[in-house]
Order: C-alpha cells, then structure tokens, then sequence
C-alpha cells in the first residue's frame, strides 16, 4: 500500500448547518444555507486532492461536506465552469477559490501544476458534471500523478447512477462489474458483449437515448430473450423510471416507449448453464477449418459461407472473430 506524506498542514474546520447532531463545534467559517438547527463540523484537509461527487439530478443530495469543500478549497478544478457555478447557486454556496476548468481535453496537462499546488499546501477540488470524477469523467490522470508524486487523495462520496440503478433493479448485488458506455459501433458493441457472455456477475452499462434501440437488438443477440434485467432513467429527477423485465420485454418497451434522459442498464449475469456454454476452450484455426468442411457438407453450404457461420458461432475470449482467410487457407491445406 501506498503512504503518502503531507508536511505539517492541518485540515481546516468548517461548520455549517445540518439536521444531524453530530460532531457540533463553534470553530471556522460558517456556510450559508438553509436553516435547519444543528451544527456539523466539517474539515477541508490541506495539502490534499479531494475528489468529489456532485448530485446526479436531485440537488437535495448534496452533502454537507461537499458544499464545504465548494466553498473553501483553494481551487476548484471542474469539468464545466460554468455547471459548477449553477450547482453553487442552486446550493446558495459562494466558491471562494480558484476556478479552472479540467475537462478530458486538458487533465493531463493541468494535473502537474494542480499537485504543486497541493504540495505547496492548497486543497484542490475536483468535480464533474455529475456523479465521482473517475467515473467516465475527468479526474484519473490527477489521481495517478499525486500517487506517483506522493501526495494525498481523498474522496467525498455521493451520488452514483451506477450503484443507484444496481440497487433499483432487483438483480444481485453481491457480485457485478461496471463496463462503462457502450461502444459507439455496431461491430464493436457486438464484439464487447460477446467477450461478457459466460460473466456470471450483474452487468452495469450507460447509454444514451438515441443509440437504446441499437443496443438493446445487441443485447438480445448477445445474451437472448430471457435473460432479465432493468432500464433506468433519470435516476433522483422528477421523472425517474425503472423498467424491469426480460431483454426482451424491455426491447418491446423501448420500441413502444423510447426513454429519454441518461439511461444505466443493469443486466443479469450468466447462469451455470451458459457460463459453461460460452466458456468453451478457444479453438486453433485448423479446428475451425475442420468445422466448417463438416459443415458445408451436411448442410450443403458453400465453403465461404460454412465458415462465416463457424467463425460466428465460436468467437475469441476477446468477442473478436477468428480471421475468415485464415481459416479459408487452412481449409485448402485439408483439402490438398
């Protein structure tokens, strides 16, 4: 494990107003906010990284220590500027320190002049749109420079769609895996759900409402009709939906109803059953080759297209395809 040093700087105390009793104290500046009883000290540490995750749609669910953080960290690094401000206006939270914007484009060459900051003793916020920095959001290449350069990294835990729409679906929570979004293209959507069809763990994916349908005629393909799972949208807005069904049913939904609005899938893992079907050893080109002569024989197919259905049946560990002319070829040599 990794230990960073942090000089002698201490984490300053900010109180602010809050419904729990907690923690109660009379030390550091006071944020402005709603009226609600009880004091809750809240420390903004020097010297320090501080990932934080903002609301996903619901402003209610911002923490108390995030708007601290908001309000005295000496810098504010954000995807959108001009987000963070209406996210602070919308909180009644002035942000005092230094706002820049750190977005995909720019991390990696804005992440060493942050950390110096920080090792000069600054708190550096980090913030995205939406949700945890990191998650499909800028913040890893910030991470990764304090971690080689020694510097501490923390992180104020929020809101998630991810673990949102995992708790929501019903599906098992115990074990799952988070894939991100789904490929842009049809040909590499296919190949990535190919690679998960023997994952035995739930499944979290994002999408986006103009590519749903696409994709949902991939997941149909990749892991058929039965295999259950949910759609949810617009997860703490007003109009939240979660959709629960078969692949199959929520497809007949998506055509029905198109869903608008950010979009998280949540698909069952494998059963016993398929992750031994679909866990099959890879087989070499000669063996693909064999297939397909057996194949164009019983069923009376061409050679060209016996071996575009082999290939298509018994895809790489990776979901890619076995190289047609190779398997072509070792198909001559069998023949000679």
């Amino acid at each position: 494990m990794h230990s960073a040093k942090h000089g002698e700087s201490q984490p300053t105390p900010t109180t602010i107003a809050s419904d729990v009793t907690e923690g109660a104290s009379d030390a550091g500046p006071a944020i402005a906010g709603p009226d609600r009883g009880t004091l809750l000290t809240v420390e903004v540490p020097r010297g320090t990284v501080v990932l934080a995750a903002t609301p996903i749609g619901n402003t209610g669910d911002a923490s108390a220590r995030l708007r601290a953080l908001m309000e005295h960290a000496d810098i504010v690094a954000a995807e959108d500027t001009r987000r963070l401000h209406d996210l602070a206006r919308r909180l009644d939270v002035h942000v005092n320190g230094r706002v820049v914007a750190f977005h995909d484009h720019n991390e990696r060459a804005k992440a060493d002049g942050l950390l110096d900051e920080v090792e000069a003793g600054a708190c550096v916020l980090v913030v995205s749109d939406a949700g945890m920095p990191t998650i499909n959001d800028p913040g890893l290449s910030i991470v990764r420079r304090a971690i080689e350069r020694g510097l501490p990294v923390t992180c104020a835990p929020g809101p998630s769609a991810v673990l949102d729409a995992l708790a929501l679906s019903g599906l098992p929570t115990d074990r799952f895996c988070y894939e991100g979004f789904l490929p842009r293209k049809h040909a590499e959507r296919v190949q990535r759900l190919r690679s998960l069809q023997a994952e035995r763990r739930t499944i979290v994916f994002y999408e986006t409402p103009h590519r749903i349908a696409d994709s949902m005629d991939d997941l149909l393909s990749a892991f058929g009709p039965d295999r259950r799972m949910a759609l949810a949208r617009e997860l703490t807005k007003d109009y939240e939906e979660i959709r629960r069904g078969t692949i199959a049913e929520i497809l007949d939904g998506v055509v029905m109803d198109p869903p608008r609005g950010e979009i998280v899938l949540v698909i069952a893992g494998a059963s016993e059953d398929e992750a031994r079907e679909n866990s099959a050893s890879t087989l070499s080109v000669e063996e693909l080759a064999v297939l397909s002569i057996d194949r164009a024989l019983e069923d009376g197919l061409r050679i060209k297209d016996a071996i575009a259905e082999v290939i298509e049946e018994h895809p790489l560990p990776d979901g890619s395809l076995a190289n047609r002319k190779q398997v072509y070829s070792a198909v001559l040599e069998i023949k000679q």
